[in-house]
């Protein structure tokens, strides 16, 4: 009987013991060990720094050496009525700005100049966009002027013979939420304006031929196409808004009475002002726990189907 010659699939190369092609992983790790270095000493370093001071009673003042006290400073911000206010005006803020403000306004300008002639297109997004690029701190001196009681908003409310009032002691959390939103909006106009680039003309043209309203074509065809650009961008605007401290300090340095105090400014003030880096750094964490959830919620989002 012939035998059957192996299939050549099927046979088992020979290991390749020669020396000059042995394991490669450390060298082409090599390179990296530089940047890891990096990353280490001046990311992942002051971070786990951070999280030991938050379970410390270290100040800047008054004290030789900091001690360990757990989680007596998490409790205290709980207990903290400043603290839960900030929390609350913190979401607001955030809701307001971001989620409503910036990310309606933007997908609306980004509509808006898909059908507008190039000049009008040129001029909206050179406004927008302007708005944008200006440093935080330029920013609120510019809202700070708009809102303030002998500012622009007050002289256009007199020309038009309607009661002014100081809007940033009467409302302070919605006028630094409208600065939030006049200088944020130009990114989400960005985003929105290259997703609806990429949906192809021919599914948009067939739904007017099929008699779709305008309505009906954003909301079955426009929004879930840019579905992942809505999630993008909405976490993104998210994370920069919770960290916004400049515009805020500018307008009104969380007042009156702490009716626009976020939780940027009051971690500012107990560590800063009130000399309690321990508790300030707690309260940073908690923050950066609130960003985290929104960041887990919106990548759940990304991830579940249309």
């Amino acid at each position: 009987m012939t035998a059957t010659a192996p299939h050549p699939r099927l046979t088992k190369a020979p290991e390749d013991t020669h020396p000059a092609r042995g394991p490669r992983l450390p060298v082409r790790v090599l390179p990296l060990a530089p940047a890891v270095v990096l990353l280490l000493l001046f990311l992942a370093g002051p971070i786990a720094y951070c999280v030991y001071i938050a379970f410390t009673d270290l100040q800047l003042t008054g004290q030789t050496q900091e001690s360990f006290v757990g989680f007596d400073n998490f409790t205290r911000a709980f207990g903290d009525e400043a603290f839960l206010n900030a929390v609350w005006l913190t979401l607001v803020f955030t809701v307001l700005s971001s989620l409503i403000g910036q990310n309606t306004l933007g997908l609306a300008l980004a509509a808006l100049m898909q059908r507008a002639s190039k000049p009008v297109r040129t001029l909206t997004g050179g406004i927008v966009v302007t708005a944008w690029v200006l440093p935080e701190v330029v920013a609120g001196f510019l809202l700070y002027a708009f809102f303030r009681r002998e500012g622009t908003l007050n002289a256009i409310m007199d020309w038009l013979h309607l009661p002014s009032q100081n809007w940033l002691f009467t409302l302070p959390i919605l006028a630094v939420s409208f600065a939030n939103v006049w200088r944020g909006t130009a990114f989400s106009m960005l985003v929105y304006s290259a997703a609806l680039n990429e949906i192809p003309r021919e599914i948009t043209e067939a739904a007017e031929v099929d008699g779709a309203g305008g309505w009906h074509r954003l909301w079955h065809i426009t929004l879930p196409m840019i579905r992942r650009s809505i999630g993008t961008n909405l976490m993104l605007n998210t994370l920069q808004t919770l960290s916004v401290f400049g515009l805020i300090w500018v307008m009104t340095r969380g007042g009156p009475g702490g009716r626009s105090q976020t939780l940027p400014l009051f971690m500012y003030e107990q560590a800063f002002q009130n000399s309690l880096i321990g508790y300030g750094t707690a309260v940073a964490l908690l923050l950066l726990l609130i960003g985290s959830l929104f960041s887990l919620v919106y990548l759940h989002l990304l991830r579940t189907e249309v």
